[in-house]
């Protein structure tokens, strides 16, 4: 077998495991720096070094993994020296720590031994370790826009335009209005007049026959005085409660309008 750090292969091909690189091999020379782009930042290469060799976390054989993280810092050094910085930052904290675990530890005031030079860096790649498993998580939730698309259901709107009904209040308004509009007019002729609810009625039909809508107010003769008026509006509610009319509003406070009744054939 040949000589390499804990018996990893490099590669596979053919299924077959490869130890060296063949002597032959061409690399482009961008294929390194696109490769070390992957990482995002010390920690992520550190912990891809720990994970990759299967090292125990919690006791990491510092030699080795600081003499692997020096080649890939070399690496990045003779290719782009604005993003190696950060990483020699994490290159001398590996040597630091390295090179306290070869001093013999010290006892603390208490009598206690010191604590292991490598229980910062273990922290702090345990917590890194947390948040890229759960970002790795959250990305796999499936996403509005990018997994799944909201889905839209056109319904076509009926071609008889459906109007909201009249409120009694509404009429009662109206009706209101039209008694102001009639107590302007002042009349000095006395009369008595004989007034039919059916012959009203007939009026009523009359005025709506032949037309699609007539306003309320058209429906009542204000010159005439309050007597026919009121006698109209009864008329024309005989005739609502007969279904022969029609009384509907486009929306509310809009005018109020009659129509004659909607029969099928």
């Amino acid at each position: 077998m040949p000589e390499v750090v804990d018996q990893v292969a490099l590669a596979r091909l053919y299924g077959e495991p490869l130890f060296a690189l063949p002597t032959d091999l061409y690399i482009p020379p961008d294929a390194l720096e696109v490769f070390l782009e992957a990482f995002e930042g010390p920690l992520d290469l550190l912990l891809y070094l720990i994970r990759k060799q299967n090292f125990n976390i919690l006791d990491i054989p510092m030699a080795a993994v600081t003499r692997q993280y020096l080649v890939y810092v070399d690496e990045i050094r003779t290719r782009n020296l604005e993003l190696a910085a950060e990483y020699l930052l994490m290159a001398a904290m590996l040597i630091e720590i390295k090179s306290r675990m070869l001093l013999p530890p010290k006892k603390t005031a208490e009598g206690d031994e010191a604590e292991d030079p490598r229980a910062e860096l273990v922290r702090r790649l345990l917590e890194y370790e947390q948040m890229k498993l759960a970002a790795a998580r959250l990305n796999e939730v499936p996403q509005l826009g990018r997994d799944v698309l909201r889905g839209q259901v056109y319904i076509e709107q009926s071609l008889q335009p459906r109007f909201p009904e009249v409120q009694l209040v509404d009429l009662q308004e109206a009706w209101r209005d039209i008694l102001k509009r009639a107590r302007l007019v002042q009349h000095h002729r006395i009369t008595r007049e004989e007034l039919s609810v059916r012959e009203h009625m007939s009026v009523v039909l009359r005025k709506l026959q032949g037309r699609r809508f007539v306003e309320f107010e058209q429906l009542f003769d204000v010159q005439r005085g309050v007597p026919v008026l009121i006698v109209t509006f009864i008329a024309m509610l005989e005739l609502a409660k007969e279904t022969l009319i029609e009384v509907t509003q486009a929306e509310a406070f809009a005018p109020i309008y009659v129509r004659l009744a909607y029969s099928p054939a």
